[in-house]
């Protein structure tokens, strides 16, 4: 067993894993050792004491300055991830008592970020067109 993948911390996980899986087209897999949800591009991975970080959380893509916002306002539940941090993807701890529609929220947020990107208006209608 991992350091830090208790049952307190799996149960977190399940419940991070029950949202994600709940929202259409959403597939998980293992990245780097942690749960990962996938809508085409991942849009959230599982950071259970990752790299000794001291804390179950979740990284989410999340629109532009969404993430500031919420570091600057609760840095006990929001911090800057490493590696996608640079990206605009924000940490939510799962372990500081955040209460669960707000993290159901962020879920639904980053599912929704990873959207295929849709073609310009004019465009969709000359595919539908020709």
């Amino acid at each position: 067993m991992k350091r830090g993948r208790g049952q307190a911390s799996e149960k977190l996980i399940d419940r991070v894993r029950k949202l994600a899986l709940n929202l259409p087209g959403t597939t998980e897999k293992l990245s780097h050792g942690e749960p990962s949800f996938f809508r085409g591009r991942m849009f959230i991975t599982v950071d259970n004491h990752h790299h000794g970080s001291g804390h179950v959380a979740i990284w989410c893509r999340a629109e532009a300055g969404v993430q500031q916002a919420f570091v600057d306002s609760a840095p006990q539940h929001f911090f800057v991830p490493p590696y996608l941090g640079h990206q605009g993807w924000i940490g939510v701890r799962l372990d500081t008592g955040l209460d669960w529609p707000i993290v159901a929220r962020f879920v639904e947020q980053a599912w929704q970020e990873a959207a295929p990107p849709r073609p310009p208006a004019g465009r969709r209608a000359k595919q539908r067109s020709g």
